[in-house]
């Protein structure tokens, strides 16, 4: 499946969670989706929202309650759908660590993860997580400027 972000967004996600650091960042992500055939084939995402890593943590996140849930209510104000949602790696690569898999509890989400190992390069992909098989695999993240 095939994500689509905007150039824009994804500077907005580096310059947020570079402001965070040392700790991890987190926000959701909003858009549409695109089905062929009755599968998923894309997700345009057209809202990222940035929110409060309220465990203020190097090494893992939880949003705060209160932003999530007026997120989702400004999604569904403009007609978007929640896709998933994004967090950074302060100090590790852009893949699901065995936390990140064990807290994915939605099987349709796209998690998204910014690595800002390489402060002067940050890497960030999408994945899909199997929790029940503990594994995950990548979607193509198409960054469009």
């Amino acid at each position: 499946m095939k994500i689509k972000l905007f150039e824009e967004d994804y500077e907005k996600i580096i310059a947020f969670a570079k402001r965070e650091l040392p700790n991890e960042a987190c926000g959701l992500i909003a858009g549409t989706e695109i089905f062929k055939d009755g599968k998923l084939i894309e997700r345009d995402i057209r809202r990222v929202y940035f929110l409060t890593n309220e465990d203020h943590s190097p090494e893992h996140f939880s949003m705060d309650p209160q932003e999530q849930l007026k997120a989702v209510k400004d999604m569904r104000a403009g007609g978007l759908k929640m896709l998933g949602n994004w967090h950074s790696h302060p100090e590790t690569p852009s893949r699901p660590s065995q936390e990140d898999i064990r807290l994915s509890f939605d099987i349709n989400a796209t998690y998204m993860i910014l690595s800002l190992q390489d402060k002067d390069s940050p890497v960030l992909k999408a994945f899909h997580t199997d929790k029940k098989n503990d594994c995950y695999s990548a979607e193509d993240l198409e960054i469009i400027r």
